[in-house]
Order: structure tokens, then C-alpha cells, then sequence
């Protein structure tokens, strides 16, 4: 056993984090398809956020040989936002965020790449015909 194994932090992270991972699954982030009775397809889209924090002591101990008493404790948080739904008609594929507006220029590529695709598809196209 190495020594993170004999610590009893170690452990109340390790059954935390099982926890946690038994809790999320996929179907967590990308939700189970709902289709309308006119065709058409919404996948729901959630963005899941985790923290852990953990923390113990081992208090001292006057005689020796005997086990020392231990004291720790930890928390975690889980946070899941809903950000918008995929919605799949006749083929093609629309992302509806229902997020508050990106705040970095990262979010804000992100959001753009389907509508540039589906310019692309669209000028693809045009070119062909």
C-alpha cells in the first residue's frame, strides 16, 4: 500500500469522487432526445461543474505503539446549467442556447462554429448546383 492508501483523507476523496462519477453520467450533459409530434428533435445540453476540497490531522498521541486519533472532513459542490437544446429538423442541426451570452472570445467561437457551418454547407451548395 503506498502511503496515500493508509490516509484517511485519501479515502474520503477516493469515495467522494466515486460518488460524484456514479451520480454524472452522459445522459447528465447531453439529455435524453425529445421529439415533437411535428418531427423535430431537442436535445437538451448542460454544462456540469465540480469542486472538491478535503482536508485532516492527526492528533499526537502520548503513549506510543497505540494508533492516533484522526479528524478530517471534506465537501463538494456540483453545479449543472442548462445551456441550450440541439434542435434537428429535416437534417440540419441548430444549437438554441438558453445560456447568457459568451464572456470570453473563447465562448464566443464556440457559439459561432455552427452558423459557420452551416454557411459552409450552404456555400458548398450553391457551388454544386
Amino acid at each position: 500500500m503506498t502511503k496515500m492508501d493508509k490516509n484517511p483523507i485519501g479515502e474520503l476523496m477516493q469515495n467522494t469522487m466515486e460518488s460524484v462519477k456514479n451520480m454524472l453520467k452522459v445522459d447528465t450533459v447531453v439529455g435524453d432526445p425529445i421529439i415533437t409530434p411535428d418531427g423535430i428533435t431537442l436535445v437538451p445540453i448542460s454544462r456540469i461543474s465540480v469542486g472538491f476540497g478535503g482536508g485532516g490531522v492527526e492528533f499526537s498521541n502520548k503513549k506510543l505503539g497505540e494508533t492516533r486519533p484522526y479528524g478530517g472532513g471534506n465537501a463538494t459542490g456540483v453545479k449543472i446549467d442548462p445551456i441550450g437544446f440541439l434542435v434537428i429538423k429535416e437534417g440540419v442541426v441548430r444549437m438554441i442556447n438558453v445560456a447568457p451570452p459568451a464572456s470570453n472570445t473563447v465562448d464566443r467561437i464556440i457559439d459561432l462554429v455552427p452558423q459557420v457551418m452551416d454557411r459552409v454547407d450552404a456555400f458548398i451548395e450553391k457551388q454544386k448546383n
